[in-house]
Order: structure tokens, then C-alpha cells, then sequence
């Protein structure tokens, strides 16, 4: 009953905001959904470096929520935290782009790999192992090793922007993006459908059943850091897939 009498509420507040736009009731309304923030903050900071600023992330996703807000129309079929967690998320996205923490040659370092595993699994017709890998990239198992935990925390952001920021469009006001947003979902399924199983299941997990890391480690009897590396392998493979994708469309 309380959570009825609550949607109630908030109902009445958005269209009251709708008819009368005020900051004041703006914020009303943006203070009801600030612990979605926390949510997709905590999602995304799970796999960044320790010395990115998690309050900056947080207020990245604050102004992206006043965005949802300002655009949202209540009178659409859609759900407004499905709306404003991609907007959220796109923001805390934007703030990351901006840091651009990852070295240059730790980017040519990941291009390469997921050149080499895509190149390397369409000449298999299956999926490489990591002895095939290193020799191809002529490196040690034990560099190939360092180079994925390293990748780590590059790995999360470009799969979210293909997950989540592409739909946002679609999302957003335009009917016409819905083929766009199909075909991208196609091509993500392909990729999937690509991977090795248990790292299928991590991505499977992760994204669409949104479980944070340990909780997906405890499913799967697995430590967090394996779990982190399933997880990176997984990204980077189907990062190349995802470009070479693009490349034949063009």
C-alpha cells in the first residue's frame, strides 16, 4: 500500500512539473531518484582505477539525471528509471571520456589483442586459447596474462557505450531508431554468441542481469579476480568482433 500511495505521488509531482517547469520541483523530483545514481555509480566504479574521483562520478551522474528529468515525457509508456539510467550512465560516461586515463600505448596494446583474437578465431572457426593467442602476438603467457589485468579497468566503459548509450536515442523521442537500436542489439548478440561459455555467462550476468562482480564470483563458486578476468577477456574479444563489424559496413 505504501509503495502504491508513493507512485501516487510521484504521478501527481511529475505532472505537476510538466505543467510547471520550476527548479524547485525539478529538484523534488530528482531527490526521489538519487540513490539510482549510487547504483550506476557503483556499477561502474567497480572496475576504474582507485585514484578516479567517485564523488566526481557521482555528480557526473547527478547532472544526467537533471537531464532525464528535463527531457522525460510522462505521458509515454516507459518506465522513467529504465530512461534516466541510461542518461545517468551516458554522463558518468562523458566525465571517464574526459579523464582519458588509459596510456596510448596501453590502447595500442588492447587494439592489438582484440585485432589478433578476431582475426585469429575467424581463421580457427573457434574460440583461441591463450597459448595460440601469445604466439600470435609473440609474447609470453605470462605478458598475455599481465596485458588482461591490465586492460581491466579500459575494458568496462567501451562496452557500456555499445550496451547502454546507443539505446538512449532510441529511447528518447525518435520511432525511426528503433531499426538502429535492433540492429545493434543483432550485432551484440552475435558477439556474444561468440564467447566462450562461462565467459558468455559473466557478460550474460553483468549486463543484463545487472550483478556487480562478487555476486556473480559467489554464483559461480569463482573468486572476484577470475570473475574480473573472464570478464575483461570477454570485452576485449568482443570489442574486435564489434569493430570489424563496423568495418564491413562501411
Amino acid at each position: 500500500m505504501e509503495s502504491d500511495a508513493k507512485a501516487k505521488d510521484m504521478t501527481a509531482l511529475w505532472l505537476k512539473y510538466k505543467a510547471n517547469k520550476t527548479i524547485e520541483l525539478r529538484n523534488e523530483i530528482a531527490e526521489n531518484y538519487l540513490p539510482l545514481v549510487r547504483i550506476v555509480c557503483g556499477r561502474l566504479a567497480v572496475s576504474l582505477p582507485p585514484h578516479l574521483d567517485k564523488d566526481d562520478l557521482l555528480s557526473s551522474g547527478f547532472f544526467g539525471l537533471l537531464d532525464a528529468i528535463d527531457r522525460f515525457d510522462v505521458t509515454r509508456n516507459i518506465k522513467f528509471e529504465t530512461y534516466a539510467g541510461v542518461r545517468i550512465r551516458g554522463a558518468m560516461i562523458d566525465y571517464l571520456r574526459s579523464k582519458d586515463w588509459i596510456p596510448v600505448s596501453m590502447r595500442q596494446k588492447i587494439r592489438k589483442y582484440e585485432q589478433t583474437v578476431c582475426r585469429l578465431e575467424n581463421e580457427l572457426g573457434r574460440t583461441a586459447t591463450d597459448d595460440e593467442l601469445a604466439e600470435a602476438l609473440e609474447i609470453s603467457l605470462e605478458e598475455l596474462q599481465t596485458l588482461v589485468n591490465q586492460s581491466n579497468s579500459a575494458t568496462v566503459i567501451p562496452l557500456e557505450e555499445y550496451l547502454r548509450t546507443d539505446a538512449a536515442e532510441a529511447i528518447d523521442t525518435n520511432p525511426a531508431n528503433s531499426t538502429e537500436l535492433f540492429e545493434i542489439k543483432e550485432t551484440l548478440a552475435k558477439a556474444i554468441e561468440r564467447l566462450p561459455e562461462r565467459e558468455r555467462l559473466v557478460v550474460s550476468l553483468y549486463y543484463y542481469e545487472e550483478m556487480t562482480l562478487k555476486e556473480i564470483s559467489l554464483v559461480l563458486h569463482l573468486t572476484e579476480a577470475r570473475i574480473s578476468q573472464l570478464h575483461t577477456k570477454a570485452i576485449m574479444k568482443m570489442r574486435g568482433y564489434l569493430a570489424q563489424s563496423k568495418e564491413e559496413l562501411v
